[in-house]
C-alpha cells in the first residue's frame, strides 16, 4: 500500500504526515511515540487500510520534520492532534490510536474534546495517573531509569552519541528478541538525528507546572469507549496491577497480547490491527 507524504499548517507550525488507506473509509489517526516516527507502522498502517481505514500518521511536536519547538506539556501535544483532526476530519468524529507516547496524549485528547473521538486505543501505556501510581514501584521505577536521565543537561548529546546507542539499547529492552528492519532504523535514526534534544523534553515537561494541569483534566473520567493493548514482553512498561476502573466511564477493555514487547504494533502489525478493527467496529 502505497503512502502519501502530506502537510497540514496547523497554530504550532507545519506538521507532517503519512496519509493513506481507503480514501472512504473510517478516519484512523495514529500516533507514534517515543523514540519512533510514523514510517516504522507503515504495516500497520497498511493492515488498517485494508480493513476499511483511512489513515493518518502524524510526526509529534519535536520529531523533524513536524517543529521541533516546545512547549511539551500535555496541553501542547494534545492541541496540535485536536488541530490536526480538525483539519483532516471535520465533522467527522475519528479513531485514535496512539503509542507511547501518543497514547499518552490519546488519553488527553480523550479528556479534552471527547466529541472529536469515537473510538480510542492505547498500545503499551495505562491511564496516566495509573503509570504515574506504578512509579512507585521498585521494578517499574527500575525500568523508568531513562527519565530521571532524560532530565540531566547534555542528555541529549548522550543520546545522538555513536550513532544514536542509547536509543538502539532503548529498542532492545524494551521489545527483547526483536529487530528494526534495517533500512527503517536508518530512517529513524536520520529524523531522531534531526530532532534531539526534542523528543527528551516530553520526560522534562511531566516535572513541569504543566503536567498539573493535565493531573486535573485526567482525574475526570474518559468518557469515550476505549481499548488498552498491551504486549506481555514489555519491558518498558509493567501491565497494571491496579484497578482503576473508574477512571473510565465508557466500556474500557484490556487486552495483553502474547510473544510481543513494547513496540506490539510494529512486532505484530497483522495481529494489533484485527485486534483494533474487531473492537471498534
Amino acid at each position: 500500500m502505497e503512502f502519501e507524504h502530506v502537510s497540514f499548517d496547523l497554530p504550532h507550525g507545519t506538521f507532517h504526515a503519512l496519509r493513506g488507506g481507503d480514501p472512504d473509509g473510517r478516519p484512523t489517526l495514529f500516533l507514534h511515540g517515543f523514540p519512533d516516527h510514523p514510517p516504522t507502522a507503515k504495516p500497520l498502517l497498511t493492515e488498517l487500510g485494508r480493513r476499511g481505514r483511512r489513515v493518518l500518521a502524524p510526526w509529534l511536536r519535536g520529531y523533524s520534520p513536524s517543529p521541533t519547538t516546545g512547549p511539551f506539556d500535555f496541553a501542547a501535544l494534545t492541541s496540535d492532534v485536536l488541530a490536526l483532526i480538525d483539519h483532516w476530519s471535520p465533522g467527522r468524529a475519528v479513531d485514535l490510536v496512539g503509542h507511547d507516547w501518543g497514547a499518552m496524549i490519546t488519553y488527553d485528547a480523550c479528556v479534552t474534546a471527547p466529541e472529536r473521538i469515537r473510538r480510542a486505543v492505547t498500545l503499551a501505556i495505562p491511564h496516566p495517573l495509573t503509570f504515574m501510581r506504578q512509579l512507585t514501584r521498585p521494578a517499574q521505577l527500575r525500568r523508568s531509569w531513562y527519565m530521571g536521565l532524560f532530565q540531566l543537561p547534555g542528555s541529549g548529546w548522550l543520546a545522538a552519541a555513536q550513532d544514536l546507542a542509547l536509543i538502539d539499547h532503548l529498542w532492545r529492552q524494551w521489545s527483547p528478541g526483536f529487530s528494526l528492519e534495517p533500512s527503517l532504523k536508518v530512517e529513524l535514526h536520520r529524523h531522531l538525528r534531526a530532532s534531539m534534544p526534542s523528543p527528551l523534553k516530553y520526560y522534562r515537561a511531566m516535572l513541569r507546572p504543566g503536567m498539573l494541569g493535565a493531573t486535573r483534566r485526567l482525574s475526570r473520567p474518559i468518557p469515550v469507549p476505549l481499548l488498552q493493548l498491551h504486549g506481555a514482553d514489555d519491558g518498558c512498561i509493567m501491565s497494571s496491577q491496579v484497578d482503576d476502573r473508574h477512571r473510565f466511564a465508557d466500556r474500557r477493555d484490556v487486552q495483553v497480547v502474547p510473544g510481543v514487547g513494547h513496540f506490539l504494533h510494529i512486532e505484530a502489525p497483522e495481529a494489533i490491527a484485527e485486534r483494533i478493527v474487531q473492537w471498534a467496529e
